[in-house]
């Protein structure tokens, strides 16, 4: 601000007003000229700093997911891609898989990162209770409602709100939970006065939403406001190469400064596992192991896996287990010939059976070493 009458009053109510400086007539050219010139390189510096808060804060919103295998990078990208915006979320997966600190991740990077973050299960509680944790209650509402209480949407009012097991929702939230995202209101048990609420909302299950529309226990249009950018969390099992960097991740968590190993026997055990309870099921296996280690360097196998019988098939692999690509092979090789035995030989015919093309036919034939019926009974050449 430039002015040829200076007075303190002046000069902090620009300088309240956003002004940098406060430079008084007359004034050398030469001086304004600096001024700008440090204004400048303060305000690149302070970009610089808020571009490397940024990067950093982003790196700590994904310290909790571990994973380098391909299904996790897609996971990843998309994160990362769709969490600055204001789209509402569905993550699907099997339980363990880690929904939660994916949503928390989701709030981290994006503009909302300095509001709330409220994550409720909608299985935790019976229907009447539901409703009035998630939309609050007025004083009287119900027989031990002593004061009015806020509910979980307006405590989320400003940043994210996270409903787990939103399968389990009853019909009768689902209709106020549609209310909330497509007016932005909610009104409280007992009340009838409206309450705005700015919030995002990100919403997991286990199950298959749209099998459950089908049969009438989920509402259409809800899923579809749900459902605008679903994020699919893929079982441990199909996450090749991530049981390494996640038992790393948790010897850290767990171990307490200490350095805790595990012999490569014990790791291809691991890798082996179904893991049935996906990464939760390994975070609680490593607790349990360093909590019975004692004092061991190396952890035991029967303190990572589990010892049922129920389990036991998935650890103890027989050697009459074959890749999968072998059995469709073979299956596919006997198959072709049963077909061929049946047309005695007549390629044609049998390609027609199969629903493929002679030449497709022919090249399997040769290609899955099948014995040809023509030898004995005289049938068509091969083109």
């Amino acid at each position: 601000m430039i002015t040829g009458y200076a007075t303190i009053e002046q000069a902090v109510d620009a300088m309240q007003k956003g002004a940098e400086t406060y430079v008084q007539k007359p004034f050398p050219n030469a001086y304004v000229v600096r001024l700008l010139e440090q204004i400048q390189r303060r305000r690149t510096l302070e970009s610089a700093n808020q571009e490397l808060r940024q990067r950093l804060d982003h790196g700590q919103a994904l310290d909790e997911i571990v994973g380098r295998s391909r299904a996790m990078s897609e996971v990843l990208e998309r994160l990362r891609t769709v969490a600055p915006t204001e789209a509402s979320i569905l993550i699907t997966g099997q339980s363990g898989t880690g929904k939660e600190r994916v949503a928390r991740a989701i709030h981290r990077l994006s503009a909302r990162a300095e509001g709330p973050f409220v994550a409720l299960s909608c299985a935790m509680l019976a229907e009447s209770l539901l409703e009035a944790e998630l939309f609050g209650h007025e004083r009287g509402a119900f027989t031990d409602a002593h004061r009015e209480r806020k509910g979980r949407f307006e405590m989320a009012h400003g940043g994210t709100i996270f409903l787990d097991d939103v399968d389990d929702a009853p019909l009768s939230v689902q209709v106020k939970l549609l209310r909330v995202l497509e007016e932005h209101e909610v009104q409280r048990v007992g009340g009838d006065r409206v309450i705005p609420v700015d919030l995002r909302v990100v919403t997991a299950t286990k199950v298959e939403l749209q099998q459950l529309v089908r049969t009438g226990r989920f509402r259409e249009d809800l899923f579809y406001r749900l459902n605008v950018v679903p994020i699919d969390l893929p079982p441990l099992v199909q996450r090749e190469g991530d049981i390494p960097l996640l038992l790393e991740h948790f010897l850290k968590k767990y171990g307490a400064g200490r350095e805790y190993q595990v012999k490569p026997d014990v790791l291809e055990a691991l890798q082996t596992y179904l893991w049935p309870g996906n990464v939760r099921e390994l975070e609680n296996s490593v607790a349990r192991a360093v909590a019975l280690s004692g004092g061991a360097t190396f952890l035991k196998k029967e303190h990572l896996l589990p010892l049922s019988a129920k389990f036991r098939s998935a650890l103890d692999v027989g050697d009459g287990v074959r890749p999968l690509r072998e059995v469709l092979r073979d299956t596919e090789r006997e198959y072709i010939a049963r077909v061929l035995k049946t047309t005695a030989g007549h390629r044609t015919q049998a390609a027609d059976l199969l629903g493929i093309s002679r030449k497709v036919l022919w090249e399997k034939i040769r290609d899955l070493g099948i014995s040809d019926p023509r030898a004995s009974n005289g049938g068509e050449s091969a083109p």
